[in-house]
């Protein structure tokens, strides 16, 4: 069994609590001035997909869910489904937009990717730490602009916008951070 303590919990964290399996949506660790520390959650059911608001004592252990990762290629999207390919047995599974969360804005056509398996079902993605994304639209470049000027928005090929500095037009493909959304400069 793998464990992990409660103060080591992160964003993304996959754990194993009453017999289902938890995604850790965000962590708080709290201190009060009276009292003992304890770590505020939000965690989702991967299976069903229900929120939870869970608080763990400092010294409470989890168990951490041993999952199977797979090298598979982005096919194609269908709707609210995204679907997959294993490069190894070539067997196909879909994952729907609520499992994938924001991953949805960092996924190209034919992308090799790790998709995560827990007990023979999908549960998310192991992302790259930068992608490299087309502008699709954007105000157009301001003559003289800096790269110290204000930023402007754009929208990239899956549908993201991210804020660019304004020597970035149309066409132009960008580095994006795949953790936080964030520019991080042209490709």
């Amino acid at each position: 069994m793998d464990s992990i303590q409660a103060t080591r919990l992160r964003k993304g964290n996959l754990v194993k609590m009453n017999g289902q399996l938890y995604r850790v949506l965000e962590m708080t660790h709290v201190t009060p001035g009276k009292g003992r520390a304890f770590v505020q959650t939000r965690m989702r059911n991967v299976r069903t997909g229900t929120q939870l608001d869970h608080k763990f004592r400092s010294a409470d252990v989890l168990e951490r869910a041993v999952l199977d990762d797979r090298e598979m290629q982005f096919s194609y999207r269908d709707g609210e489904t995204f679907h997959f390919m294993d490069l190894e047995t070539y067997d196909q599974i879909e994952m729907s937009v609520e499992t994938l969360g924001d991953s949805v804005h960092y996924l190209l056509p034919e992308a090799t990717i790790k998709v995560s398996l827990f007990e023979g079902a999908p549960v998310g993605l192991d992302l790259p730490l930068t992608v490299d994304l087309k502008v699709q639209e954007t105000a157009p470049a301001i003559k003289g602009a800096t790269a110290n000027a204000q930023l402007k928005p754009a929208t990239l090929e899956t549908g993201l916008v991210v804020q660019v500095p304004p020597f970035i037009s149309n066409g132009d493909t960008v580095r994006v951070n795949t953790e936080t959304g964030d520019y991080q400069s042209r490709a």
